[in-house]
């Protein structure tokens, strides 16, 4: 008998015998009931119950739930804890009009900081939209669904018009372009609708309620200050992943944290309490043998046709492997891609352990990987609900393992056999320009000298000049911001997630695509025309050099209201010439003229690659060669002394 066939056997068997159950331990709160709805852990409905980074509304008033979005409430209509979800009911049109409430506050604006996102189980419908969406890739044909929504003489809309007289878009929601706001405004489009789950063959009267889907990521270990916060069934420890910073409940040895429930569980294989013996069990155990046997002997025909079945399913994706391999050999030369197996990359992150999550991303996750021959690297695994297909992934891999430059993060290979894309970076010690920032790194910013901070803008601008003018083709980053530089032993800075670009086709002067990226660091143009250039790393770029300058986020709320923008506030103290009062205090102690002089420079190069209009900014090329001349003055000074 082949080795499955026995194994396959032997299972079936066990499972007739044996029936296990969960015991559990709550190491949490759960919050009360919003009236009669249930509130399922890790959702909070105030400080002293949930986990507080998944925080949700409870309407005293109407004792409905509420889900607050960076500007707007929206009311929440179901909710999923096992497959972590809710759904929230999107806005309704204003009277008499085709245009949502919300458009004031552009739409669906999800803070990218917490980990809630749009699903790609929604089916957005866009009304009302400007001729200026006709040419992005969403559906507006006459044929698509949302003019079959409205044209329908059941639910549609008439105010919104009809084929003849209204652009009416389509669009799956989901993965990277649109993962955190579903947008409208004036420019574009002033309404829209969304459906879970919609199957396009039913006919419109039997679609389901409007809603929009969103999931959680799933809680890490309650957070703790000493023991007295935990349970009996974990310990209060140093997290792995924020160092002494924070502290959490970890399950002792022989159970795991079940993000579901909130507690530490293990399996038991007895459900009377007094034990497994008596009459009760005997009697189970021999309808479990009767039940067994019957099984087996279904296992048994159908193992013989499974097996047969994955032999030739295991040739099949021998043969694809092979001719993947040979897509990303293709390189004309230059350095082979490596595909990695999926045993390799489970084995390196130790099936993914918590203990080895670097953090998470509007992608995915980063976990530390070790390759089997010792080599440490960086593996990203994408969301779940992430749209780029396997084809587009091996392209792009094959082109960006062409990539090779000192301020560029590398990328190893990829594996693409797991049920989502996977890409292996090179791994880089010392963490993100953000967390030094903020002193999560090395205790505070006076590492970060000025003769530093020059160097690290120079490092950067040098891998993103490479990306545009030696790649080939030019590699667009579409998200330059201070968390996505890493910083080496040395300090010197890395770009990183290039690998998630878009690539140019050299006879494009743009890529046209749904505008993407971090509030703050988002090209002005690009947002409104969906234009994506070169011009736009640019922009971003300019906003990190306002942070070296600085050392403040490019948006925070704690700032003045009308300087909530870092970019719009440092213009506004430099048109009062003012400029030196939002320099970091750290770099202003001492300083001398010179280093004021640089300083200026660089704040007047930061407004240059901060131009409304793309054409006024410079290249990076440009921005290097002028951050070379800041650096030669401010390092002349040091020679002379």
């Amino acid at each position: 008998m082949n080795p499955p066939l026995k194994l396959l056997l032997f299972t079936a068997a066990t499972v007739a015998l044996l029936t296990f159950t969960g015991r559990a331990s709550s190491a949490i709160t759960r919050c009360p009931n919003c009236g009669t709805t249930p509130v399922p852990y890790p959702l909070s409905t105030n400080p002293t119950c949930g986990d507080q980074s998944y925080k949700i509304r409870c309407d005293s008033t109407t004792e409905t739930l509420q889900f607050d979005t960076l500007n707007n409430s929206y009311p929440i209509t179901s909710i999923n804890p096992s497959i972590q979800r809710l759904v929230i009911k999107p806005s309704a049109l204003l009277p008499n009009t085709c245009v949502t409430s919300d458009l004031v506050h552009q739409g669906v604006q999800l803070n990218s900081s917490l980990p809630f996102n749009v699903t790609s189980g929604n089916t957005i419908m866009y009304m009302n939209c400007s001729t200026l969406i006709l040419g992005s890739p969403l559906n507006c044909s006459s044929s698509s669904l949302c003019h079959a929504y409205i044209n329908s003489s059941t639910r549609g809309v008439a105010r919104c018009g009809d084929a003849s007289s209204s652009i009416c878009c389509t669009f799956r929601a989901g993965g990277s372009t649109t993962s955190y706001m579903i947008r409208v405004r004036e420019a574009g489009c002033r309404a829209y609708t969304s459906f879970v789950n919609l199957d396009s063959n039913l006919a419109v009267d039997r679609w389901p309620d409007p809603g929009l889907e969103i999931q959680w990521v799933s809680p890490r270990e309650p957070k703790c200050v000493s023991q007295a916060d935990c349970d009996g069934n974990s310990t209060c420890g140093s997290d792995p992943i924020l160092g002494g910073s924070a502290r959490r409940c970890f399950c002792i040895s022989g159970l795991e944290w079940d993000p579901v429930q909130g507690v530490c569980a293990e399996d038991v294989t007895c459900q009377n309490p007094s034990g497994c013996g008596g009459s009760t069990d005997r009697t189970a155990l021999i309808a479990g043998l009767v039940a067994g046997i019957g099984v087996a002997i279904i296992a048994a025909t159908i193992a013989i046709l499974l097996y047969k079945r994955h032999k030739r399913i295991k040739e099949a994706q021998e043969r694809l492997t092979r001719e993947r391999e040979e897509i990303l050999n293709a390189s004309g030369g230059g350095k082979a891609s490596k595909i990695f197996t999926g045993k390799e990359i489970k084995k390196a992150t130790n099936n993914f352990s918590k203990d080895r999550l670097l953090g998470t991303g509007g992608y995915g996750e980063v976990y530390k990987g070790i390759l089997a021959d010792g080599t440490i690297v960086a593996v990203k695994c994408a969301k779940l609900g992430n749209t780029k297909g396997t084809d587009q992934v091996l392209n792009e891999v094959r082109i960006l393992c062409q990539v090779n430059h000192r301020s560029l993060v590398g990328l190893l290979g990829c594996c693409v056999e797991l049920q989502q894309p996977i890409m292996v970076y090179e791994y880089i010690s010392n963490g993100t320009l953000l967390e030094h920032f903020q002193g999560r790194k090395l205790g505070d910013r006076s590492h970060l000298t000025w003769t530093r901070r020059l160097q690290i803008a120079h490092d950067t601008a040098e891998g993103l000049a490479y990306l545009h003018s030696s790649a080939v083709p030019p590699i667009y980053h579409r998200d330059v911001k201070s968390s996505n530089i890493l910083l080496d032993d040395k300090l010197t800075a890395k770009v990183a997630d290039f690998g998630l670009s878009r690539l140019a086709h050299t006879d494009l002067s743009h890529i046209s695509t749904c505008a993407q990226g971090t509030l703050g660091y988002l090209d002005p143009e690009y947002y409104k025309k969906y234009q994506l250039t070169d011009k736009s790393d640019v922009y971003s770029f300019g906003v990190v050099l306002l942070e070296l300058l600085t050392s403040q986020k490019a948006i925070d709320f704690n700032r003045a209201e009308d300087d909530v923008n870092l970019a719009v506030y440092v213009q506004r103290m430099m048109d009062e010439e003012k400029l030196m009062d939002t320099i970091d205090p750290m770099l202003r102690e001492n300083v001398s003229d010179l280093e004021v002089d640089t300083m200026k420079a660089l704040a007047f190069l930061a407004a240059g690659c901060l131009e409304d209009r793309r054409q006024n900014r410079p290249s990076m090329k440009e921005v290097t060669e002028e951050i070379e001349y800041i650096i030669s003055i401010a390092t002349s000074e040091t020679v002379k002394k």
